[in-house]
């Protein structure tokens, strides 16, 4: 796992959380942007997983290579579900799905430092 990665997913997570949050207490339905910032998220989650699955390969990797593999493939999913979900409910809930799809990925990825660093 790369510390500065994980820095950028956790802040780039947090600010679409927190752009979805606004959108959510304006009563708006998910925005353009809204779906711009989780595909960032996912864009880094997709390096962050290359760059995972590489150094695994190469054989640098965690003792519980399951666990870590579950949490890595789990938060590479979480973007495009809270997207595809919160895109389909043109309600204020959408955009609380997509808040709360991002909040979910910090979470994720600190779990994932903690299984890889035993």
């Amino acid at each position: 796992m790369v510390d500065g990665l994980v820095i950028a997913i956790t802040i780039a997570a947090l600010l679409a959380a927190a752009f979805s949050a606004l959108m959510a207490v304006l009563d708006r339905p998910p925005q353009l942007g809204q779906l711009i910032s989780l595909g960032v998220v996912e864009a880094l989650l997709v390096v962050q997983l290359v760059v995972a699955l590489s150094r695994i390969f190469t054989g640098d990797g965690p003792q519980d290579l399951a666990t870590f593999v579950g949490y890595l493939l789990t938060v590479v999913l979480i973007p495009p579900l809270a997207a595809l979900l919160g895109w389909f409910e043109r309600t204020r809930w959408g955009s609380t799905i997509m808040a709360v799809g991002c909040l979910v990925v910090p979470v994720l990825v600190v779990r994932l430092q903690q299984v890889w660093h035993g």
